[in-house]
């Protein structure tokens, strides 16, 4: 996987978010205890042993409280590349409004892109496909549509990309899933990390094709 991110340009790495962010999840067979942002860090490193990593990501943030939290010493680290994973809690909320959860979101990441960083959102997968007999409401996947969709739309704004877990092949995969069916377990979480490599690996191509080439 490492070898997607040859030639990766990035130096300061900054995660913001809830608890996807700080990388809670139950223990899977088989898989290291690492979360989805810490191998990225790990594989990033291989590739520039001088990396520099902050993880400011913590349980139970709506995404107002990340702003408050975490924007500022985030942009004091002075990133090049940073993740923005919060939006879930709101989803989980009774007042949950798509539209204010689209403004925080877009709150937190025009200062990068602003600074010149490159950012990367998650969309996230349909818990109520996975496990239909505890939470199979149309409401709550309506409420995860709604979100996916806002992700989509602050991305396309700002320029950010997107990982999209929402079609990810593994996304009816209960072994993903911690036994909290909300968390990615430790194999959920190494599923993250090799779709963020990979999602950046495409921005790396991409960036590398120049009006010649195209």
């Amino acid at each position: 996987m490492d070898h997607l991110l040859d030639g990766a340009p990035w130096r300061r790495l900054a995660i913001i978010g809830d608890s996807l962010a700080e990388g809670l999840g139950d223990p899977s067979p088989g898989y290291a205890d690492a979360s989805w942002a810490d191998r990225l860090a790990s594989a990033l490193r291989r590739v520039r042993p001088d990396l520099a990593y902050l993880n400011l990501g913590r349980r139970h943030l709506r995404a107002a409280q990340v702003r408050d939290q975490q924007l500022h010493e985030a942009l004091e680290f002075r990133p090049d590349l940073v993740s923005v994973v919060c939006g879930g809690n709101d989803m989980m909320m009774p007042d949950y409004d798509p539209v204010v959860v689209e403004a925080e979101l877009d709150a937190l990441v025009a200062p990068f892109r602003e600074m010149g960083a490159d950012v990367f959102l998650f969309t996230i997968q349909d818990i109520t496909a996975v496990f239909p007999e505890q939470l199979g409401r149309g409401s709550l996947r309506q409420r995860i549509e709604a979100l996916n969709e806002r992700v989509r739309m602050v991305a396309q704004r700002r320029g950010a990309l997107v990982v999209d877990m929402a079609s990810h092949p593994t996304r009816a995969d209960r072994e993903s899933f911690s036994a909290d069916m909300i968390h990615a377990s430790r194999r959920g979480h190494a599923v993250l990390a090799s779709a963020t490599v990979s999602c950046l690996a495409g921005h790396l191509a991409a960036r590398a094709v120049t009006p010649q080439d195209a």
